[in-house]
């Protein structure tokens, strides 16, 4: 999970606008310019486990458990866009959690992996404060990568593939910028700024990547830039 900003943009505008006229007349707030702001907003990606591709069925998602709350369920700042797998795990579950919206969540959770091949490969949440959005956060997370019941155990196996070829992909394009010419490097760091970005899948694990090895990668931490206090843990 990392920051995205609800930017006050012509989609956006206009989803606002098929959620007034919605909720005027008790339809559902699934229209599709909410949709396609959305979409838009979030990138194309699933706002808690952050994975993109081969995502066959995306959701609109209430941060906030709406309980047939009307403000709750037509409040364009509590709409955000999730993977039917995340969406379908959360629900009501996890409250309250962290505003991706607000905070960056990537600077109060720390996205880890330990271990390095086959069964001794985890990857870990690790809180950089004390809060109970943290902890719920968190709690979701972990439920997200590591499901308990059988459906969605598949469903979790699916998204660490993913992310595990989207780190493999990252790890050598760092390895390929350390061992290029100079000429080659700023091209090359173009794009490790692209996976690190907001529209790139498993970013805030890609960010810690370089953060947890800042000694050795410091002119690639300036691609994405941490307070120094976090960085101390």
């Amino acid at each position: 999970m990392i920051k995205f900003s609800r930017l006050d943009t012509d989609k956006a505008r206009a989803a606002v606008a098929s959620l007034q006229k919605a909720k005027a007349a008790k339809e559902s707030y699934n229209t599709p310019e909410v949709n396609a702001a959305l979409a838009d907003m979030f990138c194309g990606k699933c706002y808690i486990c952050e994975n993109k591709d081969g995502i066959t069925s995306f959701q609109i998602e209430h941060l906030k458990p709406h309980r047939e709350d009307v403000k709750l369920k037509y409040d364009w700042h509590n709409l955000f866009w999730s993977c039917a797998h995340c969406n379908g795990i959360k629900r009501a579950k996890w409250e309250p959690i962290l505003d991706c919206s607000q905070v960056d969540v990537d600077q109060k959770i720390a996205f880890r992996k330990e271990g390095y091949f086959g069964r001794t490969e985890r990857y870990q949440f690790v809180p950089l404060e004390e809060s109970e959005e943290i902890k719920n956060t968190i709690a979701l997370l972990q439920e997200v990568y590591y499901s308990n019941t059988p459906q969605k155990r598949m469903e979790a196996v699916n998204i660490r593939q993913a992310l595990r070829k989207n780190l493999s992909h990252f790890k050598e394009l760092v390895r390929t910028y350390y061992e290029a010419e100079e000429f080659d490097k700023e091209d090359i760091k173009c794009a490790i700024r692209m996976e690190v970005g907001k529209g790139a899948a498993f970013a805030a694990f890609k960010r810690w990547l370089l953060w947890d090895h800042r000694d050795a990668y410091k002119e690639l931490v300036q691609c994405c830039d941490l307070p120094q206090k976090q960085l101390e843990h």
